[in-house]
Parts: structure tokens; C-alpha cells; sequence
């Protein structure tokens, strides 16, 4: 396998290089052919390099910038004085070909925003949009997106993101004629915004894509469809919801706090209610799950929660890299290019 290049925005996050670097040290070690960028403070950065082998810091490069972006004056002010800071000169980086990838935990907005304009969405593309991957109680993964990148959008833009997101499963999740839903309020053809409507009577005269019909939100978990597609507001309410509610029964799950009433009757239940599935939500792993990929740009850009942990973060790692070798972006515009719709 041939050496791969991640740039890597090493102050952004809530916690910053202390959860950076570390995650960094350990996706290195995990995968040899991987080296990374990192920009950043170079004084906070080296202390925590420290330790590691040798090895491992001979395959981080630090590209010192004090400077990180400060959302609290609003994504414009960001953007206009992003200049210099970590997260700019990351993606700076792939734009330039010195990385194959980015990855940052910082603003979610800024990210987005410098993303679009430094790296540019595919041609035919007329939004890039957020995309994750989602357990399932079957052990099996979907995709879902948008999840935030874009609050209203019309037929034609959930109809581009249904065969991005069929992509995306086909060459991530070796899926074959992966099966694509809308998330909608009941599965009824009546039911929903006009642009849902509009967007399934697009899919459904698309033969090459595998359209199943509409997707209740209180099946997204269910494994019934591979791809689940939705616009930025509500598909960003469903994640969080899910993420906080995974959490929450994760946590009671694992308590080892007896005294708790509400953890020793919600164990309970869980355990008669599943039974069998009862081990395998105890094993489920959310880190597994951190972040997300903005996709249809001409490169890789994987966000990361800003909360994340160590491992967490180094699955965003991973995961980058995955796409960067499999080519994602590429396959995309090849994909997008073979229907008619977008070349009108």
C-alpha cells in the first residue's frame, strides 16, 4: 500500500491538541503507510509527541500556526479572518496537493465554508452535502445524509444526494445496489414537503438506483435502508437525537451504580425486551461513529465532533483515510457524470 498524506487541524475541537495528538499517535500506529500535517501551536504540539517512538514522529510534520478560527462573531467574521489559522492552512494543504485529506474537530460552519471555497465542489455538484455512517440493531452500518450543510433544499438537491450517498455506500461499505430511502413523516405518497414528494418521483425513474420509498424516523435504526437521505435541518435534529439517545441508554447499560432505580429497571427491560441483542448493544461502540464527511467537494474532509475522545478522533483519522485511498470524490464524479440529469 502506497504512503498516504492526512493534513490535520491539530487545535481544533474542544479540547485541542491534548485529544489531537494523542489520536494521532495512535492512528499511526495502526496504520504504517500513513503520515500526517499537523498544524498548530507547534509548543503545545511537541510535548505530546514526546513520548512516542520514533517511528511515529518521523511521519508527523508540524506546520506551527498560533492562529484558530473564533466562531463566536459569526461564520462570516470566521471566515474573512481565517488567515493563517490551523484549520485554513489544513485544508490549504489538500488544495495545494500536499495532503491527500483534512480532518478537523473545529467549527462545523467555518469547515464547510473554507472547504467549499478552497477545494471546490465537483462539477454538476450544486451542493456538497454531510454524510455519516449510522449502527444499525441488525450489526450492519447505513448512511445518512445531509446532516447539516444544508437547511432547505429542493427535489433536485435531495436527488443528487441519494446518488452521492449510493456511491459513498457502494465504495465504503461494499454495498451493492445499495437501498436509498427519504426520511419522511409517514411512509404515504400524500405525505411530506412537495420536495420530498418531487425528490421520490426522480428516484423512482432512476433504474440504476435501488429507491425503497419513504423511511419513518423511528426506522433509521433499523437496517431497512442502506442509504437515508434527508435535508441538512432534519437530518441534523435525527443524529443528534439518536446520539443522545444512544448515550443515554449506553451509559445506563453500563452503569455499574446499583442504587440507581432508573438503570436497574431500564437494564431490565432491555434485557427482556431483546434478549439476544442484549450483549451486542452493551458492545456497541460510538466512537466508532465520530464525525462526518463532506462530500461531493474534489477532495476528502472529514469532520470530527468537536467533543470527541482519543479514540474517536482517530477513527475520523481512519476514516479519512479510507476515503482518500478508495478514492471517494473520484468515484463520485464518475458516478454523477454517467446520469443525464446533471449534465443538463
Amino acid at each position: 500500500m502506497s504512503r498516504l498524506t492526512l493534513a490535520l487541524d491539530a487545535m481544533g475541537g474542544d479540547i485541542g491538541p491534548r485529544i489531537t495528538i494523542p489520536a494521532s499517535i495512535l492512528a499511526l500506529e495502526r496504520d504504517p503507510t500513513l503520515s500526517l500535517l499537523l498544524f498548530g501551536d507547534r509548543q503545545q504540539i511537541l510535548p505530546l509527541l514526546s513520548s512516542a517512538p520514533n517511528s511515529i514522529r518521523q511521519r508527523c510534520d508540524i506546520v506551527h500556526c498560533a492562529r484558530v478560527i473564533d466562531s463566536r462573531q459569526g461564520i462570516s467574521y470566521a471566515l474573512r479572518h481565517s488567515k493563517e489559522t490551523s484549520m485554513r492552512l489544513a485544508i490549504e494543504a489538500v488544495q495545494k496537493g500536499n495532503a491527500q485529506a483534512c480532518v478537523s474537530a473545529g467549527d462545523t460552519a467555518a469547515l464547510m465554508g473554507l472547504s467549499k471555497i478552497l477545494l471546490q465542489p465537483l462539477e454538476g455538484i450544486h451542493r456538497p452535502a454531510l454524510i455519516s455512517t449510522i449502527p444499525t440493531v441488525t450489526g450492519e452500518r447505513s448512511i445518512m445524509l445531509d446532516l447539516g450543510a444544508n437547511v432547505e433544499c429542493d427535489a433536485e438537491n435531495l436527488y443528487q444526494f441519494a446518488l452521492m450517498g449510493a456511491i459513498f455506500a457502494e465504495n465504503t461499505l461494499n454495498l451493492v445496489y445499495p437501498r436509498i430511502a427519504l426520511l419522511n413523516i409517514g411512509i404515504e405518497a400524500v405525505k411530506g414537503y412537495k420536495s420530498i414528494r418531487d425528490a421520490a418521483d426522480l428516484l423512482k425513474k432512476d433504474t440504476a438506483l435501488n429507491y425503497i420509498g419513504f423511511l419513518e424516523g423511528n426506522f433509521l435504526l433499523n437496517g431497512k435502508a442502506d442509504v437515508i437521505v434527508t435535508d441538512g435541518f432534519a437530518g441534523n435534529v435525527a443524529l443528534k437525537t439518536l446520539e443522545g439517545a444512544a448515550k443515554n441508554v449506553i451509559s445506563l447499560l453500563k452503569s455499574d451504580k446499583k442504587k440507581s432505580i432508573l438503570s436497574h429497571v431500564f437494564g431490565y427491560l432491555i434485557k427482556y425486551l431483546f434478549k439476544d441483542k442484549y450483549q451486542r448493544l452493551k458492545q456497541i461502540n460510538p466512537d466508532q461513529y465520530n464525525g462526518a464527511s463532506l462530500i461531493g467537494l474534489t477532495s476528502v474532509v472529514v469532520k470530527s465532533h468537536g467533543s470527541a475522545n482519543i479514540e474517536a478522533f482517530a477513527y475520523a483519522i481512519a476514516d479519512a483515510a479510507l476515503q482518500a485511498r478508495r478514492q471517494i470524490p473520484q468515484k463520485i464524479f464518475a458516478g454523477l457524470n454517467k446520469n443525464e440529469i446533471l449534465m443538463k
